[in-house]
């Protein structure tokens, strides 16, 4: 089998806004979802910068048997998916009557795990945890909650893969509709936003200092960044093969052409090039593209030294010069788990929207990153076929290439 496969529909939820329309107007206008958590601070974090993310209220949506598994992952990633259904025009009765799948990338449950050891330390009864607590502690919790409040009978798992987990998911799904496993698979990425969850991240001084100042201490590929903020929400999209989507009149929003995987095989946390040109050559061969069709990359930069220098030495070794590039992190943090997949819904909206979003607080390049075409203001500008980046520790790399659906 050998299926094309197409995104029919996309929800978000992230610190630029609750949907698309909200997310799309904060990406044209390059505005920072970035703050200062004063609690943060108080806990003991040496950077308390965050994207700041609405936790959303699900009691007119969900029951309290449904809520009393959710932890805010999940919550997210309900919000996000409700709104891809509504855009990719699928309702209960079609999932009800089709095998629809499932796959998430998502990998900590900090504050539901912490929330709840520290009752069994207080009580000193497991019984007190009440049913929910192991559904909430899980990795799995976001597939495990979603599967069951859809109903879904297709594949049904969760890809932890830390900073890649959400673009591999997507890249997963994309290989099973090819093959023809499944025709229908809703992927995407969640991310918690809480103290817990980032708190031994925090521990590796790898975030900006620059609490002062938050809305320009996310500095992707600017000589002058000095680490990353974290942030989250959740993305959905629902992945579909063509003829399924032909058949049910479904609004073809894009289409996944190729996928592109490696390992870095080195550091635990320090990147290397390696690794990201191998990702993007192979996604590159699988969608039978060289490298001048690609229109816009959006970049991994996470305003990190040696990871945005060589991101961009490896951009720069696959692409040259002229491509145009920008990291929509710099306008929301680093959103880990989420981040593969909400960066291919901001890339979306950018094609379909024809612009593309700027690098915000990129005034000058170094080495490395001055070589290659960052894009520091919105332009106007139509895009046909982009590449999204997404590479995470233990050396996790993924690049996707995705383009306007030409029938």
């Amino acid at each position: 089998m050998n299926n094309r496969v197409v995104i029919t529909g996309m929800g978000i939820h992230s610190c630029l806004g609750n949907n698309l329309k909200e997310v799309k107007e904060s990406l044209y206008q390059g505005k920072s979802g970035i703050v200062f958590d004063p609690e943060r601070k108080d806990f003991g974090y040496q950077s308390a910068l965050t994207g700041k993310v609405d936790l959303p209220d699900l009691r007119k949506h969900l029951n309290r048997r449904q809520r009393k598994s959710m932890g805010e992952e999940s919550k997210y990633a309900y919000k996000a998916t409700i709104e891809a259904f509504e855009n990719a025009k699928i309702n209960q009765d079609f999932i009800d009557k089709n095998e629809v799948g499932i796959i998430f990338g998502n990998d900590s449950v900090g504050k539901s795990t912490i929330e709840a050891i520290d009752k069994i330390r207080e009580k000193k009864d497991t019984a007190l945890l009440g049913s929910g607590a192991i559904f909430k502690s899980m990795n799995s919790t976001v597939t495990m909650n979603l599967s069951t409040i859809f109903k879904m009978r297709g594949v049904n798992m969760t890809i932890s893969a830390a900073c890649a987990s959400g673009s591999h998911s997507l890249g997963v799904a994309y290989l099973m509709i090819k093959s023809g496993l499944q025709d229908m698979i809703v992927a995407g990425g969640a991310q918690e936003v809480n103290k817990y969850a980032m708190g031994s991240f925090d521990a590796l001084g790898t975030f900006s200092p620059d609490e002062d100042k938050p809305q320009q201490a996310s500095r992707p590929f600017d000589q002058s960044r000095n680490g990353l903020i974290p942030s989250g929400g959740a993305a959905t999209l629902i992945l579909e093969s063509y003829e399924s989507a032909k058949k049910r009149g479904a609004p073809i929003l894009a289409e996944i052409l190729g996928y592109g995987f490696s390992s870095n095989g080195d550091h635990i946390s320090t990147p290397n090039s390696i690794g990201p040109t191998t990702a993007m050559q192979r996604a590159l061969k699988q969608a039978n593209l060289e490298a001048s069709a690609v229109d816009y990359i959006n970049a991994h930069a996470t305003s990190t030294a040696i990871g945005d220098a060589n991101e961009a030495k490896a951009i720069f070794k696959v692409f040259g010069e002229k491509t145009p590039v920008s990291s929509t992190k710099s306008m929301t943090g680093h959103e880990c788990w989420m981040a593969g997949a909400s960066e291919v819904v901001y890339a979306n909206l950018m094609m379909e929207n024809n612009f593309i979003a700027p690098n915000i607080n990129y005034e000058k390049g170094d080495n490395e990153t001055g070589r290659i075409n960052i894009i520091n203001k919105t332009i106007n500008k139509k895009i046909n076929i982009y590449l999204s980046n997404s590479f995470g520790f233990g050396g996790t790399n993924s690049a996707l290439i995705i383009k306007k659906l030409k029938e």
